[in-house]
């Protein structure tokens, strides 16, 4: 063969790399795909879509159940015909370097947790969408966390449920009213392996309850450097009833209910211990897994000879406990029976009566009418608790005070720390190229840093703006996409379907409401005044467009009515096509609005919305605020970032203050919002708008970032917990 006739042979060899064979290659996408850190990494993202854009998007950015599809040899071709072999020994190398890091944050500030690391406790995490085992902020907010432990090298082990049809698919039917469809996930398709003990066995934990034994298998999940163990309940041995326990994520009565969190707080500490992970520190997300110190105090005096009181004292010098609901009916309260029924042979164990076992988790211990409350056991478990907003901490310390009589309420042990969302995650690449430009270079390491964010004053302002205007139209083509095949599931018309792929317009202000559809988060507030409505959509100069989505929880009516009422203003000829209803909201349609909206709509009624962190990724991505001053945004705005829906403020009479919110929530769009938008100079473009967009950005991005949150956590709450030294005021 002559040297002309090998050159191209050669050539593909060298791109290739010479030992790269297929199957090594097949092996490299695997191990991409089996770690969930490829989920925030745009570029790695972006290599699994090209193998084949149409089934990327057909199974929900599944890059297993993508690679599934192919054989060694065939991605092998594709990755020769796309020059894809540098890429994806870049990205594998990327990765191997990340887990092997050793001069992370965590090693320099988080050290005492090296040898006992952080046990994380959450009922839901919300990593990816091709992973649904989340329903909404609580999952997300489990997810973004764990992420930022892992980038920032916090040793830390998460625990869950497995939950294989997740929480629900939702469809609205030809009356715009909410279909629960449960879809059971197949386990091939995820990154999952068994858990195995140090022998390698895999581990089933048992539980023993007064009517039997309830046993849970355990899954294990790599998020970057941060090990999520799963428990499921479909095992032999179970009850049928049993073994679908953990298939659906808050679903089922109280008794289901509290199995589940059974399972969660005693069977995941067992977990735990079947890996031989001795943990410093428990951090329970949420009340739901407030059974796990019980087992915990069960084992110390097991392992030591220590009694009850004893055991308990220690344990809870070790726990931590966040709380993010201010509503009463969001705190799980189990009666007496329930309890027995479940925990009793534990309580056998710990050794304590009836009456002080189910004192522990009431505020009056003597009164025998009121029924356990896992908020509360929390409470009395831990010496670390804290709300997830500076408003939630005084709201939570009023509604807990009476577990404390001898103290003024100011003086409550619960503090706070605000909540963030991890920036690599919901920051769009798009965005990111432009900081990568303009920021320092080692920018995303530094993102808690204010001087960072700074130099969003030195972007161009139309550079600014036209990547906000590409990440709108990036979110406009998928509006049409998902509202013409929902009209196409409905069977409805041809001229439905081809209206469908037309609605909004670009170059409208576009505003973007998405949330869980609880009454008191008020998503029809904007209906108030249909006729002030329809007279800012319909403006011929200065128009407004809405996109909505959002699930009722399936035993919510009125949430569920709202909905309804909501995906209805299609068929009024007025408002069709310029207010649309987005189906089945989960983290792909997440990320798609707070990417490409001008406008983050939030009309909660406050003091009720805890933090709340859909806002905080629009401020990443340019888009502006207009909400109730609740949540994180009581502390974020500053007036020149964002909007106000009135002056924090609340009437005694509910009626009253929404129709005060709702008059402020109009003033606010056609006096402030809908002007500043449309003030454009001679080149098209709003410049007082884009000044607010880039005060947002440098005051916000930094402060509500999950790094920040994470950080704080570690400083105020772990690192005393573990034996540490550090604490922070916020934290009482």
């Amino acid at each position: 063969m002559s040297q002309t006739e090998a050159a191209p042979r050669n050539r593909s060899a060298g791109l290739k790399g010479s030992t790269l064979t297929a199957e090594t290659l097949y092996q490299k996408c695997m191990a991409l795909a089996h770690n969930l850190w490829w989920s925030w990494q745009p570029d790695v993202t972006n290599l699994f879509r090209d193998l084949d854009p149409i089934r990327w998007r057909q199974l929900d950015h599944n890059p297993i159940a993508l690679l599934a599809e192919f054989t060694p040899e065939r991605l092998d071709d594709r990755a020769n015909e796309l020059v894809l072999y540098s890429r994806i020994n870049q990205a594998y190398r990327r990765l191997k370097e990340y887990l092997s890091h050793q001069h992370t944050w965590g090693h320099t500030h988080a050290g005492v947790l090296g040898s006992r690391p952080v046990a994380y406790f959450s009922a839901e995490f919300g990593v990816h969408e091709s992973i649904p085992i989340y329903s909404g902020g609580l999952g997300v907010l489990s997810g973004d966390h764990i992420k930022s432990a892992s980038d920032l090298g916090v040793p830390l082990v998460a625990i869950g449920l497995f939950y294989d049809q997740g929480y629900f698919r939702q469809q609205l039917d030809e009356n715009g009213y909410q279909r629960e469809e449960y879809v059971t996930t197949q386990v091939g398709d995820l990154p999952l392996e068994p858990a195995v003990s140090p022998d390698g066995v895999p581990i089933t934990i048992e539980i023993q309850t007064r009517t039997g034994t309830l046993k849970a298998k355990v899954w294990r999940m790599q998020i970057g450097r941060v090990q999520l163990l799963l428990l499921d309940c479909d095992v032999d041995g179970n009850s049928p009833q049993d073994r679908e326990l953990t298939s659906r994520l808050y679903g089922g009565d109280h008794r289901t209910r509290i199995r589940q969190e059974l399972v969660l707080g005693v069977g995941g500490v067992r977990a735990l211990r079947a890996l031989n992970v001795f943990a410093g520190v428990f951090h329970l997300n949420e009340g739901h897994s407030a059974f796990a110190p019980l087992e915990v105090i069960r084992q110390r005096m097991h392992d030591d000879g220590i009694s009850f009181d004893d055991a308990l004292r220690e344990v809870a010098q070790h726990t931590v406990f966040t709380t993010h609901t201010p509503v009463p009916a969001g705190h799980d309260r189990f009666d007496a029976e329930l309890v027995e029924e479940h925990l009793g042979p534990l309580r056998d164990e710990l050794g304590i009566s009836y009456d002080q076992f189910m004192g522990l988790g009431r505020v009056e211990p003597q009164n025998h009418e009121e029924t356990i409350c896992m908020t509360v056991l929390g409470l009395k478990l831990s010496r670390k608790a804290n709300a997830v907003s500076a408003l939630h901490g005084h709201v939570t310390r009023r509604m807990w005070a009476h577990l404390w009589p001898w103290r003024v309420e100011e003086e409550v042990p619960i503090g706070h720390i605000t909540n963030g969302i991890h920036v690599p995650t919901w920051l769009a690449w798009q965005m990111q190229h432009l900081y990568d430009r303009h920021f320092p270079s080692d920018w995303m390491r530094r993102m808690g840093e204010p001087e960072v964010w700074q130099q969003i004053h030195d972007v161009d302002p139309g550079e600014l703006w036209e990547t906000h205007q590409a990440l709108k139209n990036l979110l406009l083509s998928f509006v049409r996409r998902r509202l013409s095949r929902q009209c196409r599931r409905r069977g409805e018309s041809d001229e439905a379907i081809e209206a469908a792929r037309n609605v909004l317009d670009p170059t409208v202000l576009t505003i973007g409401f998405a949330r869980r559809f609880a009454t008191y988060k008020r998503a029809t507030l904007i209906l108030s005044d249909i006729d002030r409505l329809k007279a800012m959509v319909n403006d011929p100069h200065r128009p407004v467009q809405f996109i909505f989505a959002g699930k009722a929880h399936p035993a919510d009516e009125p949430g569920k009515g709202l909905i309804q009422q909501l995906a209805n203003l299609r068929f009024d000829p007025d408002l069709a096509g310029k207010i649309v209803f987005i189906e089945d909201y989960d983290i792909n349609v997440c990320r798609h609005l707070v990417q490409g909206v001008d406008v983050w709509l939030n009309t909660p009624r406050r003091p009720l919305e805890a933090s709340g962190t859909s806002g905080q990724k629009v401020v990443l991505n340019g888009g502006l605020n207009l909400s109730v001053l609740d949540g994180w945004w009581a502390e974020a705005y500053d007036g020149s970032n964002g909007f106000a829906i009135g002056h924090g403020m609340v009437h005694v009479n509910e009626e009253v203050n929404d129709r005060r919110d709702a008059m402020h929530l109009y003033r606010t769009l056609e006096q402030e919002v809908i002007p500043l938008y449309y003030d454009c100079d001679l080149d098209g473009q709003p410049r007082q708008w884009i000044k607010r967009m880039m005060n947002s950005i440098c005051s916000l991005a930094w402060r509500f970032s999950s790094h920040r949150m994470v950080m704080d956590y570690v400083r105020a709450a772990y690192l005393p917990a573990a034996g540490g030294l550090s604490c922070d005021m916020s934290y009482r």
